[in-house]
């Protein structure tokens, strides 16, 4: 990351005290992780993000996903939204005008969103391991 975004991420930080800096650095990795599962490079929706969020999250950090979400500040849907639009004010990433805060809140729960995606992960390291036997 460049030493400009990084200065302006810790700037947007120390104006919105609620979140991370590290959970603006995963939006950027989440949302090119978003990119790369749909195969073609190309605006992302905020549901879109959002579930690449999800996936993202439970494949790096497992079933601790929330746990770590929560210690960066966030706690549901709608706090993303305020993290991206803070990169969005702060010009670190784009919007059409028909991305809002709006559509970030109650896409889904923390409290299972996180644990059914671990559980899926898992089933499917667990049948791609059957199949290879």
């Amino acid at each position: 990351m460049s030493v400009e975004k990084t200065e302006t991420i810790l700037e947007i930080v120390r104006k919105d005290e609620r979140y991370s800096s590290q959970a603006y650095y995963f939006i950027f990795d989440a949302l090119d992780f978003t990119i790369q599962r749909m195969g073609k490079v190309r605006h992302v929706t905020g549901k879109e993000l959002l579930d690449g969020i999800r996936m993202f999250a439970t494949e790096h950090f497992g079933f601790l996903a929330r746990t770590v979400l929560e210690e960066w500040g966030v706690t549901e849907t709608a706090d993303f939204g305020n993290v991206v639009f803070n990169l969005v004010e702060a010009g670190l990433l784009s919007r059409t005008d028909r991305d809002t805060r709006e559509v970030f809140r109650n896409v889904y729960e923390f409290s299972t969103a996180f644990e059914e995606e671990f559980r899926r992960s898992l089933e499917s390291v667990s049948l791609a391991t059957a199949d290879a036997t």
